[in-house]
């Protein structure tokens, strides 16, 4: 009996060594799992194979709100959203409200908002044209003049208004096309800043409210925007007058028997170029079917403008934010106007009469 307790005694202690062996490697097991799950959180372990780095700026032609010296001082550490947009361009003019408001926000805790001006048309290529577009929509940010593209090209960008985001360490991590999306944005803004703060051990207020603005509220059906120029309206049946365009050249466009939805109809003698027309006769006209409630135009060249509705003089509830009058506008710096602003969406056959030559327009554009 001696001999089968001792065994028995023997065998339980083997048995409970097991025990707390199998224990300790557990415990040890558990401990080392939780510290990987810990460090797959934090910004240190995250997988960037799959982004892109963000490309340099080349090719740039002005500074506006900064210098080359003083911008290569800022980019370095920081979170960085490119805003590549144009100022004519109506869609990058109503993002303008949500960036301006996020680098008021945000500008203290290591964001750095870069707007790349990438111009579609050749005023916008002027220093002087920007700057007005910069104060007009209290821009403070640096502005850098992309007038040949190049680095439109270095981001393989083909869009107004496209929005990069960066991280502190030159990764492209967000990237969005047009308007919209801006609680998302700003929330992808938000998480990197916290990365910057972890990584470079900074503390900074976590905040989870986003800026509130109104977003514009687009017509599912409305008119596409209608090219001017001819090189721009390659491949769009946009111009509905039979004489057609004839590049460089000086055309008597005669009053239309009938107006088609979403096609322009010059009245008058026009010259023909590659971005726009540009009136030449005394005075012209511009008729138009579309359907929207809101109607822009780009132009240049000092002009009074007369605006009709259905071939009446345009109402107080149809008149643009930038009429002068009920339904007078005169034209003076080059870029978009506001003409027709409503609430709801319809269709009209709108008339602009145009007293000054040399008048220029490039587009209409509508919302």
């Amino acid at each position: 009996m001696k001999s089968e307790i001792k065994t028995a005694l023997i065998f339980g202690l083997i048995i409970g060594v097991i025990v707390v062996a199998i224990s300790v490697f557990l415990s040890t097991y558990d401990s080392e799992f939780e510290v990987e799950q810990i460090d797959e959180k934090s910004e240190r372990v995250i997988d960037k194979s799959k982004f892109k780095m963000a490309p340099e700026l080349v090719g740039i032609s002005h500074y506006l709100n900064t210098t080359h010296e003083e911008l290569t001082e800022q980019i370095k550490d920081k979170v960085v959203l490119y805003d590549i947009w144009t100022y004519s361009c109506i869609n990058c003019i109503r993002t303008l409200p949500y960036i301006t408001a996020w680098n008021e926000k945000y500008s203290d805790d290591g964001l750095l908002i870069i707007g790349i001006h990438s111009p579609e048309f050749e005023f916008e290529k002027e220093p002087d044209n920007v700057q007005m577009a910069i104060d007009k929509h209290g821009i403070t940010y640096p502005v850098v003049m992309d007038n040949e593209m190049e680095t439109w090209k270095a981001f393989e960008n083909r869009y107004w208004p496209r929005k990069y985001i960066v991280d502190h360490e030159g990764y492209i991590r967000y990237d969005h096309i047009g308007e919209g999306a801006y609680q998302e944005t700003e929330k992808v803004i938000q998480k990197l800043l916290e990365e910057r703060a972890a990584s470079i051990g900074l503390q900074i207020a976590s905040t989870e409210s986003l800026v509130d603005i109104k977003e514009f509220d687009h017509t599912n059906f409305r008119t596409p925007e209608l090219y001017f120029g001819y090189k721009f309206a390659q491949g769009r049946n946009q111009l509905g007058s039979s004489e057609g365009f004839n590049q460089n050249q000086i055309i008597k466009y005669s009053e239309p028997e009938k107006i088609e939805l979403h096609k322009f109809y010059p009245i008058g003698e026009w010259k023909n170029l590659e971005d726009s027309m540009e009136m030449i006769s005394d005075t012209g006209s511009i008729k138009i079917q579309f359907n929207a409630k809101e109607v822009n135009i780009v132009t240049a060249n000092y002009a009074n403008l007369e605006i009709f509705l259905d071939g009446k003089s345009l109402q107080s509830k149809y008149a643009g934010k930038d009429l002068q009058t009920e339904n007078k506008i005169t034209v003076t710096e080059p870029g978009l106007y506001n003409i027709i602003n409503s609430q709801e969406s319809s269709s009209h056959i709108l008339e602009i009469k145009v007293s000054n030559p040399g008048f220029k327009i490039f587009t209409f554009t509508f919302g």
